[in-house]
């Protein structure tokens, strides 16, 4: 896969997804991605990113504290 940002070579590896929704900040940890090996850009398939979509909703809809830190392979599917 090509960078979509310097148009290096993207490698399958596992990352870790950060965001600040609702209050709640939600760290995502062994996503499955793309990264760059020249910038270090990440990005997912379109089927991660649905999941992914998922897995933030869940976590707002149960979080009652500020933090959250879920693995990704618990939470999607």
């Amino acid at each position: 896969m090509t960078c979509f940002m310097c148009k290096g070579r993207s490698y399958e590896k596992l990352s870790t997804f950060t965001t600040d929704m609702s209050g709640c900040i939600m760290v995502v940890k062994n996503v499955p991605s793309f990264v760059c090996g020249q910038c270090g850009e990440v990005s997912y398939s379109d089927e991660v990113a649905r999941q992914l979509e998922k897995v933030i909703h869940r976590i707002i809809d149960s979080a009652s504290a500020e933090i959250a830190v879920v693995s990704y392979s618990e939470k999607a599917a």
